[in-house]
């Protein structure tokens, strides 16, 4: 059974409450990953991490242009981030991601502020609700 994008964004987005809500700010961005993937697979959910993307133009092949920090059932891209604040750059990275992968949401988690709700970002590539 395919669960629709907004579930899994949901589950995500609970379980990265409950772990700042434990940990706090204040970790390295793969002690956060590494925590984040655990819990979702134990939701249930296919986890993959540091996944490689190769990038295609012009007919050229460009090896591994980035890795995703996690994605979520092969459809729901997240970019894990400890910064203190969230910048335009970061936004624009997962866009460009998303635009590549041609997949529709990604998430954009920033472990750093003094809650999660503040550094959660949703970004859409074409997204049309299921």
């Amino acid at each position: 059974m395919l669960v629709k994008i907004d579930e899994i964004s949901a589950i995500v987005v609970d379980e990265a409450i409950a772990i700042h809500r434990a940990l706090g700010p204040g970790l390295f961005e793969i002690v956060y990953e590494s925590i984040l993937a655990g819990r979702l697979e134990n939701r249930g959910l296919k986890v993959l991490r540091q996944v490689p993307v190769p990038l295609v133009f012009d007919g050229q092949s460009f090896g591994t242009a980035f890795r995703i920090d996690i994605l979520v059932e092969d459809r729901l891209v997240l970019e894990i981030k400890a910064v203190e604040q969230l910048s335009k750059a970061h936004a624009k990275q997962l866009l460009t991601y998303l635009r590549i992968l041609k997949q529709p949401v990604g998430l954009l988690l920033n472990f750093s502020g003094a809650t999660m709700k503040e550094g959660i970002r949703r970004m859409v590539n074409d997204y049309k609700p299921e």
